[in-house]
This record gives structure tokens, C-alpha cells and sequence, in this order.
């Protein structure tokens, strides 16, 4: 595309819908009508393996949330939920601080909710509760609203997303051919949505100085990589897709065992919903009937 950049012309265009604060965007007819394209299009890619099907609100419990160690790597991320908790003469001060523009949120209350930063964290102590996991390990397809704390101008960092995985629960084969199979799987998936990528070892982005050696750690396991497709200007590939080992992190936070009785190992392959369509528009165009015919077909468009 030349001329007004792509964020500029997603705005003009209606399909992005400012929220007033960077990160936080509204959706169009068009961009949902691409999305659930995809999310069709997901469903068929991986339903030869017949995946249990899970979808979570994009809230979790606080102790959920706690256990899972997300605290630990990524406190600039995660974000609470609070609520009013008092009566009318509390209610009274509050609106009254409102109306003073002072500082009113000191009024709220912790609510035992934590908004979701990962749709596969509710999957795990779930399973975890059925007790072993089968003999030839476990695939769930889960999905979930999913929130971030980290407010950028670039159209592609959303602060509420979408996320859609197909998570491995096993012994370290399996759900090590399971990531193998889905970056092969992947690539294949963007390819026939025609979008030019490269599949590269990355990192989270682990919190702190001790941070960057979980980092490092992390890139040199090769526990990490992500597909990454062109979309915002002048500025590097996005990651659109992320194929995560996770060792037995979850296995021995959640006690999910193997019928040996082992930690289980898992793994995910993700799919970042908003920034695929992003790409899909970048890469095609906003007019989605003027779109390949294949790539239309693949998105039942």
C-alpha cells in the first residue's frame, strides 16, 4: 500500500474503531466478518485431530491466575479486577471525588477476578482434575479474550485480543511432534492464506533483569518460535502465529500426570486472531471481495 500509513487508513476505513486509549480498538463488520473467516478456517485445519473444544470468558479466578506463575515473568502485563464494594455513603464519596476529578478508584475493591493474559492457563487445572492424562496425551482447542497491559500506537498490539490455541498435553514426544507437526501445519496455513512470512526462534518478553536470561535461556532450548508476517510500517515482522514448548511447567504446577505417572509435558500452537486479519488486510487489500479466490475459499468469504 502507498500513501496514508496502514494504521491511519485502517481508522479512515472504519475498521478499526479508536477506544481512547492506544491498544484498546473496536472492531468493524468487515474485520469480524474477516475474523470469523479465520476462525472457521482454524476449526478445519485442526479437525482431523479431533481437539475437545474449550472457550473461557476473558476472566480468571485469582487463584488460578496466582499459581499459574504469571506474576513471576510477566507483572507488566496483567491486569485486576476491581469493583465497588460499599453502600450509599461510600457511593456518595465516590461520586462526589468523581465530580472533583479526584482520585476515585481507591474505592474499589479486589473482586477475585484477573483479566486472562493466555487462552491456554484456564485448560490446565482443568485437566488436572480428571486425573492422568490418557496414553497418547491430550489436544484441547481453546479460545478466549485475552488482555495485556502494554498500550502502543501500532494497530497490531491490541491490549484486549483474541487468542486461539490448540494446546499438547503429554509425554515430551508427543507433544514435541505436536509442535513439529503445527509449525509445518502453520506455515502451510499461511501460505494458502498468501501471506509471505518467516518462522523464527523468539522469546517472551520475561519481565526484569533476571528476565533476560530466561530469555536467553528460552532462545537457546529453541523453545520458542513464532511466524512472522509484514504488517505494520516501517517497523519489523509481526508474530501471527507461536508454536511453545513448555516443558513441564504446567505438569508440575498443576500435578497433571502421565499414566506413568510422570509430569506431563505440554505444549501450544497460537494463533493471534486480530493480527492475522490485520495481515490479511495488509497484505490483500480492504476490499475482501477483490481478495484470491483460494484465500476467500479457505475463509469461506
Amino acid at each position: 500500500m502507498s500513501g496514508k500509513d496502514f494504521r491511519t487508513r485502517l481508522v479512515e476505513e472504519g475498521i478499526l474503531i479508536p477506544g481512547g486509549v492506544d491498544g484498546l480498538w473496536g472492531r468493524s463488520g468487515v474485520f469480524e466478518r474477516i475474523f470469523d473467516g479465520l476462525d472457521r478456517a482454524i476449526t478445519d485445519a485442526g479437525a482431523f485431530a479431533r481437539p475437545e473444544v474449550m472457550r473461557f470468558p476473558p476472566a480468571m479466578s485469582q487463584a488460578v491466575f496466582e499459581k499459574s506463575g504469571y506474576m513471576k515473568n510477566f507483572p507488566h502485563f496483567a491486569g485486576t479486577i476491581h469493583c465497588f464494594c460499599g453502600g450509599d455513603a461510600a457511593h456518595h464519596q465516590l461520586l462526589g471525588k468523581m465530580q472533583r476529578g479526584e482520585e476515585w478508584r481507591e474505592q474499589q475493591q479486589p473482586s477475585d477476578l484477573v483479566l486472562t493474559p493466555a487462552a491456554c492457563y484456564a485448560v490446565y487445572p482443568v485437566l488436572a482434575r480428571r486425573g492422568p492424562i490418557a496414553t497418547g496425551g491430550h489436544l484441547v482447542d481453546v479460545q478466549s479474550f485475552c488482555f495485556r497491559h502494554e498500550p502502543s500506537p501500532e494497530p497490531t498490539r491490541f491490549q484486549f485480543f483474541r487468542m486461539r490455541e490448540f494446546v499438547s498435553i503429554g509425554t515430551h514426544d508427543e507433544v514435541m511432534a505436536f509442535r513439529q507437526d503445527w509449525i509445518e501445519r502453520g506455515s502451510a496455513f499461511a501460505t494458502s492464506l498468501g501471506l509471505p512470512f518467516e518462522v523464527d526462534v523468539a522469546n517472551d518478553p520475561f519481565f526484569g533483569r533476571a528476565g533476560k536470561l530466561m530469555a536467553d535461556s528460552q532462545r537457546s532450548q529453541n523453545l520458542k518460535f513464532e511466524l512472522l508476517v509484514p504488517v505494520n510500517d516501517d517497523a519489523g515482522p509481526t508474530a501471527c502465529i507461536s508454536f511453545n514448548y513448555h516443558t513441564t511447567y504446567f505438569g508440575d504446577i498443576w500435578e497433571m500426570r502421565t499414566p506413568d505417572g510422570a509430569p506431563a509435558h505440554t505444549a501450544c500452537c497460537a494463533f493471534g486472531m486480530e493480527r492475522l486479519v490485520l495481515a490479511l488486510l495488509k497484505h490483500h487489500g480492504f476490499d475482501i471481495d477483490s481478495w484470491p479466490s483460494a484465500v476467500r475459499n479457505i475463509l469461506h468469504l
